[in-house]
């Protein structure tokens, strides 16, 4: 794969691009191989703190921005549509297409985990005292928190604390207060406009320091945790990373041909942003760069806005097939056998689950254990088993969800008519350069 890059990369230098050393995805890609290495061969360095803090420092760069691209890209798309209806109409569609799609993962991962039973013969004890704390945190996660936690104490906190939801109310709140002053408010308007450019050039600066984060966040990975975690336990990773591309191949690649794209050429189109979120596992990391990028291909800004915020929290295919998956997993490899009323209530509280814990730290095991909790409170004890390899498989539930939130942006502007098919195809055929961020955004 690394040869292949390269080999792009050269031709595209030839052809009067920029030289195959600089572009941002052979640089995350080699980072990401050397990072593994360094982590096999040379476990003691790679554990070390500022090879963690490499990782670590690079997603708190991105996370520094996140809130006020959210607020300066949601207030900026409502302020500028003429009729307020449009704004409740997007939400509306974009909330149905999120459960629509989110039963699809759920079922796939069911169907995958019945037939391909990767826990069956399963031999290991689980230690119940390396979750305890993960199901203290589901069994504290109650619908009502949830609502009410989408309510910041103040407008400052949410903020401060990053908190994805809490900031997209308020900016869509400010954004209507800004459609209904009309002229009065042009000034703020552009204002507001200014700062999300400003924003994107800030985020600009900070992936050029996408290799340095991709490489200590994998070496570290790798070197902490070491090959030998997958041991028998391999088999479920395989499975969870063939039940993720299936899902990503036919199934979000059936929904993009109806909506009149390739899936494959998106694919391409965001390689930059996968490859960054495969290095650092955080679908986070990415976020910016990803409605910039949305917007550029034709969606419009206040779809962009409104859906891409929303698909991080409420459209987490690859937590909801990761969360079937390891349920029948877990009750294979304790030799529990779940009847069917017991998989439809997995399928139905995942649905619930998966949006009550977003935002919260370790939010794939928090929601696995709410969810093991209401199906058989004997099965919470079995996350242990899970535990050592859970982190080589969030890289692919944090891609999975990326990729589902893009397809999301892609199909509900189909959807609203808001999508130019003209910048669509240019952006998906590469008549542009969808890497060159500094380009687009000091000429916008």
């Amino acid at each position: 794969m690394t040869s292949v890059a390269v080999r792009d990369g050269v031709e595209a230098s030839r052809s009067g691009k920029k030289p195959w050393y600089k572009v941002l995805y052979i640089q995350v890609l080699i980072a990401i191989v050397l990072g593994a290495l360094v982590g096999w061969l040379l476990p003691d360095l790679a554990k070390n703190d500022w090879i963690k803090a490499l990782g670590d420092g690079f997603i708190r760069l991105i996370k520094m921005v996140i809130a006020p691209i959210i607020f300066c890209t949601v207030v900026s798309g409502i302020a500028h549509i003429q009729d307020a209806k449009k704004v409740g109409r997007v939400g509306v569609k974009a909330l149905v297409y999120f459960e629509i799609v989110s039963t699809f993962a759920l079922v796939i991962g069911l169907l995958v985990g019945n037939l391909v039973r990767p826990g069956a013969g399963f031999t290991g004890t689980p230690d119940p005292a390396a979750v305890a704390g993960y199901a203290k945190q589901a069994a504290e996660q109650k619908p009502v928190d949830f609502i009410l936690h989408i309510i910041p104490d103040s407008v400052v906190g949410a903020f401060a604390q990053g908190d994805i939801l809490q900031v997209l109310l308020f900016a869509i709140l400010f954004g209507f207060a800004l459609l209904v002053l009309g002229e009065r408010g042009a000034t703020l308007r552009s204002l507001i406009d200014d700062a999300g450019h400003a924003m994107f050039g800030v985020i600009a600066i900070v992936m050029k320091a996408a290799p340095l984060g991709a490489f200590g966040a994998m070496a570290y990975t790798i070197g902490r945790y070491g090959p030998q975690v997958l041991g028998n336990l391999i088999g479920l990773i395989a499975t969870f990373y063939a039940t993720a591309a299936l899902f990503v191949f036919v199934v979000l690649g059936l929904i993009a041909r109806m909506a009149g794209f390739s899936i494959f050429k998106f694919l391409g189109y965001i390689r930059d942003e996968l490859l960054i979120v495969l290095g650092t596992s955080s679908s986070e990391s990415a976020l910016p760069q990803l409605m910039e990028k949305l917007e550029r291909l034709g969606c419009s800004r206040s779809v962009v806005g409104l859906v891409v915020p929303t698909g991080y929290s409420f459209n987490l295919d690859g937590t909801n097939i990761y969360m079937t998956l390891a349920t029948l997993f877990i009750a294979q490899a304790l030799h529990f056998d779940l009847t069917f009323s017991q998989q439809l209530t997995i399928l139905l509280v995942a649905l619930l689950t998966s949006k009550g814990a977003s935002g919260v730290t370790g939010a794939g095991f928090v929601t696995l254990a709410a969810t093991l909790a209401v199906v058989n409170p004997a099965l919470v004890p079995g996350m242990a088993v899970i535990l050592g390899i859970d982190k080589f498989m969030s890289e692919v539930r944090a891609l999975t969800n990326i990729i589902g939130n893009g397809v999301a942006t892609i199909v509900v502007a189909w959807w609203e008519g808001e999508l130019d098919r003209d910048k669509l195809e240019a952006g998906l055929n590469q008549r542009i350069d969808p890497s060159d961020i500094e380009t687009a955004v000091t000429t916008d």
